[in-house]
């Protein structure tokens, strides 16, 4: 059987476990997969495309985004990028600040950040184009939220989503967790009187309740509504001092490590 001819670039989102997202993206004829932290669905996804797997990507090594390669592998000898920082198996070339990579099969190059906090390795892939402007930023930066600090420190996190809030608006951003819903109550709390807040949780609820993904999101809109990037609005910062858990005058960093520590709570 023949594969059908390339298309534009797309990227399928492929559910897996009970709240992560894999994503590939593909032309119609080849993909690629970022992040396959279960092999099974991703082999699904591919037959039901009839798609060929030509490279693997991935941002950090939790099991939850690593844990299908091996199985991967065996089926599709294709390259494996990931982060030169975090202790991978199978990679065939490590990533950091600043690399390129040309995506095996796919007329596509993605950029790669160092987007420490959530492991001391994390990277994130950036796709620049004139059609699309495309993030696939693992744990890192989630719709409504941040990834918890396992291994870094709230100045590195903190610096990380300073650098994807630099993108540009437009961005989608291809996060690989379905925890909108619970994100935005907590930025409801820190931000009563946001109304881009209100809005998106009614959206992001009217979704769920119909077993549509809440992502991607973009870059604009977290900017708006997500309080890790919007903990140095004044209004975040006067909801962390009247809840006790900053003081008056703290600086920027401390009110970022507070926000997180209360998120961990909420």
């Amino acid at each position: 059987m023949t594969n059908s001819p390339r298309t534009e670039l797309s990227v399928l989102t492929v559910p897996a476990f009970n709240d992560n997202y894999l994503w590939l993206i593909h032309d119609g004829v080849h993909a690629a997969v970022v992040d396959p932290g279960d092999a099974q669905p991703i082999r699904d996804a591919l037959a039901a495309h009839k798609l060929t797997l030509t490279a693997i990507l991935l941002t950090h090594h939790h099991a939850d985004h690593i844990g299908g390669v091996p199985a991967l592998l065996a089926e599709y000898p294709v390259p494996v990028f990931g982060p030169r920082k975090d202790d991978i198996p199978n990679l065939t070339r490590t990533l950091g600040e600043g690399d390129r990579v040309q995506v095996p099969g796919l007329d596509l190059e993605l950029e790669v950040l160092d987007v420490p906090g959530h492991t001391r390795g994390h990277i994130a892939y950036v796709r620049r184009g004139a059609r699309a402007n495309w993030l696939f930023c693992g744990d890192t930066l989630f719709a409504g939220g941040c990834g918890r600090l396992f291994e870094g420190t709230p100045e590195q996190m903190a610096a990380s989503l300073g650098k994807l809030a630099a993108l540009p608006d437009d961005t989608l951003v291809y996060c690989a967790h379905e925890y909108t819903v619970a994100n935005l109550r907590f930025a409801q709390a820190v931000e009563p009187d946001n109304q881009a807040i209100r809005l998106r949780m009614i959206d992001a609820t009217a979704r769920r309740g119909t077993r549509l993904p809440t992502v991607p999101s973009t870059i604009g809109l977290e900017k708006g509504s997500n309080p890790f990037l919007r903990y140095t609005e004044p209004g975040v910062v006067r909801s962390l001092v009247e809840a006790g858990r900053l003081p008056e005058g703290a600086a920027p960093v401390q009110a970022f490590a507070a926000l997180r520590e209360w998120k961990n709570v909420f």
